[in-house]
């Protein structure tokens, strides 16, 4: 009922990051994902009483020479009534292809939207991952940033704000 969830696990090797867990039920914040060493990480947990933040995704692993980088988690929910959504985890690099950013959580009604994570850097002649987009405010709130694009790659779109007072989220560099 009151409480946060705990946060997911580490993963070692070629497994992935343990998600987030859940938040109580009426009070508490979504646990954070958990990262990964060459896979991709593990979500936010989602807030889903009323008051609550969504957890941050975690962050993606390297990329061996063949490899591609895992992909940052995604950010948790806000809760129903307050607070905000979870950021997105960056991607890993590494001697590979970059893995993506993950995407901002959704806010709750009031709270702004989780920013988008950052797209890890590859490996020479490798192709570059987007960075995650941000998150959306649901009514009284500011849209969350685009992550960052790698050197190459595309940056995310940034959240829309709240119908109410919110402002957009920018666009990633």
């Amino acid at each position: 009922m009151v409480g946060n969830g705990g946060d997911g696990g580490t993963a070692l090797g070629l497994a992935h990051g343990g998600d987030g867990g859940t938040g109580g039920t009426l009070i508490g914040n979504g646990g954070a994902g958990g990262g990964a060493t060459m896979s991709d990480a593990g979500d936010g947990g989602d807030a889903v009483g009323l008051i609550g933040s969504g957890g941050a995704g975690g962050i993606g692993g390297a990329a061996l020479a063949g490899g591609t980088g895992g992909t940052g988690g995604d950010g948790g929910h806000g809760a129903k009534l307050l607070n905000n959504g979870g950021a997105g985890g960056a991607a890993g690099g590494g001697l590979g292809n970059s893995g993506n950013g993950g995407n901002g959580g959704e806010a709750a009604l009031i709270g702004n939207g989780g920013a988008g994570g950052d797209a890890g850097t590859s490996g020479s002649s490798r192709n570059f991952g987007d960075g995650g987009n941000g998150g959306d405010a649901q009514l009284i709130g500011n849209g969350g940033n685009g992550g960052r694009g790698g050197v190459n790659g595309t940056g995310g779109t940034g959240g829309t704000g709240g119908t109410v007072a919110g402002a957009n989220g920018t666009d990633g560099p």
